[in-house]
């Protein structure tokens, strides 16, 4: 029997309107799936999309934001149907995000303590006392030595690594179907990268959470992702599961990405790069969003954007080099 997905969004477009001509097109139609007790991660250089992404399913996107068409079903609900009030009941508690700095996060004038005991209580009918119990627990799961004393400590007081665990103990405080990790390790060093990545991991486990983890780190997907996404100007290039990402990539963006990488396997004189940058959301060439970096471009790249097809059982590639093999 097939699993129902926790999340699935499809169609999703988020643009951002900066003045009468300009439109910068920050997500232009996504599709994706998130299932039970899954980590899917997003990947792709700054300005791909990914965190734009992210914001749009919690629905805080500002303006000159807004999300212009599509659907975000967390289970049966469009979130897109919700009004604000009902958006608030939601985030917190069936789906909750941790963000990739917790000292802008976190609230600065309120113990760590209120702040987890406030998330408690504001979605479940727990007593002061209980909430308290819960916060203290809740510490000691993330790994807190000093529970307890922690509570009555302020954001500054603590470190980067701490005040990510201090962030992970609120976001599961209500046991989300769902977490959204927007690049959750990204200023810690890599001792700590690894506690908290861990961390996550060890979480959804015993909370039974699905995990959507936003990332440029290509190692961080090789050992906690089951599925990834790579994104590029606004849309999915490259779909597969990370089986497949390493050993049979399709799309000459991933390519790119993987070879910039260093490895102990092979000898390496100096890394890979992938020539210039991702173009600005609001000017994308006409055709295939990659043909001014692609070192395989062919005349129709320029004319027309490729669709994102099946090339491979459970592998799809945005690409014109498989399009006569998915035909």
């Amino acid at each position: 029997m097939e699993q129902k997905p926790v999340l699935d969004v499809a169609g999703l477009k988020t643009y951002f309107y900066l003045d009468d001509q300009m439109v910068a097109k920050a997500v232009d139609g996504v599709d994706f799936t998130v299932n039970p007790g899954e980590t899917v991660a997003i990947v792709g250089e700054s300005g791909s999309g990914k965190s734009v992404t992210s914001l749009s399913i919690m629905q805080l996107i500002n303006k000159p934001g807004e999300v212009i068409d599509g659907t975000i079903k967390l289970e049966d609900e469009n979130l897109l149907n919700k009004s604000a009030k009902q958006m608030t009941k939601i985030r917190g508690n069936d789906i909750a995000m941790i963000f990739q700095e917790p000292m802008t996060a976190l609230n600065p004038v309120y113990t760590i303590g209120n702040q987890i005991i406030e998330t408690i209580r504001k979605h479940k009918k727990f007593s002061k006392e209980i909430a308290r119990e819960k916060a203290i627990e809740l510490l000691k799961v993330v790994g807190f030595p000093r529970a307890e004393e922690t509570m009555n400590d302020y954001p500054h007081q603590l470190s980067g690594g701490m005040r990510q665990r201090a962030m992970i103990a609120i976001a599961i405080s209500c046991e989300p179907k769902l977490l959204i990790a927007d690049e959750p390790s990204t200023a810690l060093d890599v001792t700590i990268q690894a506690q908290i990545l861990d961390l996550l991991a060890e979480m959804k486990e015993k909370f039974e959470m699905a995990i959507l983890l936003i990332t440029h780190d290509l190692g961080v997907v090789a050992e906690y992702a089951d599925r990834v996404l790579v994104m590029y100007g606004g849309q999915i290039v490259e779909e597969t599961t990370v089986e497949k990402i390493f050993e049979d990539t399709k799309h000459p963006y991933t390519i790119g990405l993987l070879d910039s990488l260093p490895s102990l396997e092979k000898e390496m004189t100096r890394l890979g790069a992938i020539k210039g940058t991702v173009p600005a959301a609001h000017s994308f060439p006409e055709g295939c969003r990659f043909s001014t970096r692609c070192p395989h471009v062919m005349e129709r790249c320029y004319k027309k954007n490729p669709d994102l097809l099946d090339v491979e059982a459970d592998h799809k590639a945005r690409c014109y080099l498989y399009v006569e093999e998915a035909t």
